[in-house]
C-alpha cells in the first residue's frame, strides 16, 4: 500500500489513523504541492490528497478510503453494523470533515498570525536566533492584511474560533461518560474527530512530523483550556492505543522519512 499525502494534512492524518488501527502496512509518499500533484492527477484524475494506492486500486478522498478499507479489510471494523450507531458514526464523520476540520485550519492560521512564539516554533531547530526573532517580529497588523486578502480576516477567524469552542463543548459532553463517541469500540467517527483537531492542538510524541517545539502545543486559550481537557485526554488515549509512531514502511532507500514524488 502506498499513501500519497501531505504530512501536515489532517485528512491524511485521518487515513494514517485508520491504517494503523487496522494493522495495515503502508509506505508514505510525500507529495510536493503543485508539480507533485501532477502524478496524483495521473493516477486518479484529481489532484487532492490523501490518495491510497493498493495494488491496482487507487482511491482518493479520506471518506472513500475509509469505506474501501472497511470493505476490503474488515478486521477491526470502523463502521458499526447497528443501524442507529452507523448513522451516528457517519454523521459525526461528515461533521468532523466539513465543519471541525475547516474551522480548525482557520483558527490555527489565526493563532500563528497573532502569536510570535508559535511562528518562530515553526522554523527548523537550526534556524539562527536572529532569524527566529525576525519572523516573530512581523507585525500582527501586516499578517491581518495578508489574511484578509485570502479570505481569512479577523472576523472570519473570530467566528471560526467561536464555532470550534462550541464544537469542543459538544464533544466534552458526548465523551463525559463513554470511552468513544459511538459505542464501546473506536469507530470512523473517533478517528475523524481526533485527526480534525490536529490543528487545534498538535499531538505530542512524534506521531506527526511537526517541529518538536510545536508538539503538544496549539491554539492559545483553546488547546490549554481545562474546560476541554476531556476531549484532548480522550484524543491522547486514542493516539497511545491505536496510532503507531513511524507506522509506515521505510522508503525504498532505507530512509524512514516520507518519499518525495519525482516528475519526469
Amino acid at each position: 500500500m502506498e499513501l500519497y499525502q501531505f504530512e501536515m494534512s489532517h485528512y491524511c492524518e485521518k487515513v494514517r489513523f485508520l491504517l494503523d488501527y487496522k494493522g495495515l502496512t503502508y509506505q508514505k509518499t510525500e507529495v510536493t504541492p503543485g508539480i507533485g500533484q501532477l502524478e496524483v492527477y495521473q493516477l486518479s484524475g484529481q489532484r487532492q490528497v490523501p490518495l491510497l494506492k493498493d495494488g491496482a486500486q487507487v482511491i482518493a478522498d479520506s471518506t472513500a478510503i475509509a469505506r474501501y478499507l472497511e470493505t476490503t479489510y474488515p478486521d477491526r471494523p470502523i463502521i458499526p453494523t447497528d443501524a442507529q450507531q452507523r448513522g451516528y458514526c457517519l454523521a459525526l464523520e461528515a461533521w468532523a470533515d466539513d465543519s471541525l476540520g475547516t474551522n480548525a485550519r482557520k483558527v490555527m492560521l489565526g493563532a500563528f498570525g497573532q502569536n510570535p512564539d508559535l511562528r518562530a516554533a515553526l522554523l527548523p531547530p537550526e534556524t539562527p536566533d536572529f532569524l527566529k526573532g525576525l519572523v516573530g517580529a512581523v507585525p500582527r497588523e501586516a499578517l491581518d492584511i495578508l489574511g484578509t486578502g485570502v479570505g481569512l480576516g479577523p472576523d472570519v477567524i473570530k467566528q471560526a474560533r467561536l464555532d470550534i469552542e462550541q464544537s469542543l463543548e459538544a464533544l466534552t459532553l458526548l465523551l463525559a461518560d463513554r470511552p468513544y463517541l459511538v459505542g464501546d469500540t473506536p469507530t470512523l467517527a473517533d478517528f475523524a474527530v481526533a485527526a480534525m483537531t490536529m490543528y487545534i492542538k498538535f499531538p505530542a510524541g512524534g506521531y506527526v512530523a511537526v517541529p518538536t517545539s510545536l508538539q503538544g502545543r496549539g491554539v492559545p486559550g483553546i488547546a490549554d483550556n481545562p474546560a476541554y481537557a476531556t476531549v484532548f485526554d480522550w484524543r491522547e488515549r486514542l493516539y497511545a492505543d491505536y496510532r503507531i509512531v513511524g507506522g509506515a514502511l521505510p522508503s525504498p532507500g532505507g530512509d524512514d522519512r516520507p518519499t518525495a514524488i519525482n516528475i519526469d
